[in-house]
């Protein structure tokens, strides 16, 4: 296991009837803004709820931030923080929302030019660049990304999308009520699991280094998500089985796995580009991409690709070879399980859109990917050529 440094300060709501404990936790005299998406949490009531809880607060809202948060959108964000002097932030939606509420926190206490905060990746956005941010918390409608318990966003920005972080983006609280997301399109409810599953491969799926405790957590939320996947769009009102998802998601990406190990992310680097050149969903990039990958890597992947095939799937016969594949394909089926396409030619990309794709993967620097870098743009080629 390798050293690492832990660190997690988001106090977690969790359950029925939780919305209400945001009034203890938000300052009495804190103006507040309210972000949210393209209008299903207006429409549903929930900010007008979140408004009478909050009282006697002056509170101004700010709706219409997409799915794949824009730059320019949040950056008018930004300009109400700065010209109403917005003391807390409350995102009340799902990833994107709570993404682009973590730029909008970052850019408002950023002197230059906000896009400057953009060309990080995954290494942390220095102090210095930003002393301090406009604190925020969460109200978690669409459990997937994680993004409520950690300190990573994506914001879009002209044809790419871009990776950020700081340890000034993790929210200071996270609702977190199953009930909220029982409205949910079924497609949505399908793509968190996806986002779920392959956050926690991102983190699994690469070579052991004896950390036995992170392998014993990620196989945990790999089981429940096959378990729970398909119970979620079958019965939307099933509390059990939306408390098991929600809290599956979170634990894929608040960093408790990703501890002392080494981490892929290729999939989803991969996937961002699809996103942002086809308007995919980014968890349907991920089941594009995913099964092709581990199909192309499978002799780099093999010892930890045989570990899932046994503790995750219980795959025991058969030889090592024999083993994979199945491991493979009963990904591929799952994700098609919950309605999710997994090939590129099934969202109408012809072959010769390849050459497209890898050339954007070239302009993002994107030509040295996994856990070891050698995932060279050749290399990508071929799993996009397996994708189809």
């Amino acid at each position: 296991m390798y050293n690492f440094e832990y660190y997690n300060p988001t106090r977690i709501l969790f359950g029925r009837d939780k919305l209400a404990g945001i009034n203890q936790l938000i300052p009495a005299q804190a103006k507040v803004l309210i972000t949210y998406g393209i209008g299903s949490a207006k429409k549903s009531g929930l900010i007008d709820r979140i408004k009478t809880i909050l009282g006697s607060r002056t509170v101004l809202e700010f709706g219409g931030i997409e799915p794949n948060p824009r730059y320019e959108t949040l950056m008018k964000a930004v300009e109400v923080v700065h010209r109403e002097s917005i003391g807390f932030m409350l995102a009340v939606g799902g990833g994107s929302v709570l993404d682009g509420t973590k730029f909008i926190a970052l850019a408002a206490g950023y002197k230059g030019d906000a896009r400057d905060l953009l060309f990080y990746g995954f290494r942390p956005i220095p102090f210095e660049m930003v002393p301090s941010t406009v604190p925020f918390g969460t109200v978690l409608t669409l459990p997937a990304t994680g993004s409520e318990m950690n300190s990573g966003a994506v914001v879009s920005y002209e044809h790419g999308k871009y990776p950020l972080k700081s340890e000034l983006t993790y929210p200071r609280f996270s609702v977190l009520d199953p009930t909220l997301s029982f409205t949910l399109p079924a497609i949505q409810v399908a793509n968190g699991v996806v986002d779920a599953f392959v956050h926690t491969t991102e983190q699994y799926l690469t070579f052991p280094v004896d950390a036995r405790i992170q392998d014993r957590m990620a196989e945990g939320i790999l089981k429940t998500l096959i378990e729970i996947g398909g119970v979620n769009i079958a019965e939307p009102g099933n509390y059990d089985a939306r408390a098991n998802l929600y809290w599956s998601a979170t634990l894929a990406l608040n960093g408790l796995i990703g501890t002392g190990v080494p981490q892929d992310w290729a999939t989803h680097m991969m996937g961002h580009e699809l996103t942002a050149l086809y308007g995919i969903d980014h968890a349907q990039t991920l089941a594009i991409i995913l099964p092709a990958l581990l199909d192309v890597r499978r002799d780099k992947k093999r010892a930890k690709l045989l570990q899932y095939a046994e503790n995750v799937w219980q795959i025991g016969d058969g030889s090592e070879a024999e083993k994979i594949n199945r491991a493979i394909e009963n990904t591929r089926s799952f994700f098609e399980s919950l309605g999710i396409k997994t090939r590129l030619s099934q969202y109408g990309i012809a072959a010769d859109q390849i050459d497209v794709i890898v050339g954007q993967l070239e302009t993002h620097g994107l030509t040295a990917l996994s856990e070891t870098g050698d995932q060279t743009i050749e290399i990508s080629r071929l799993i996009l050529e397996k994708a189809f």
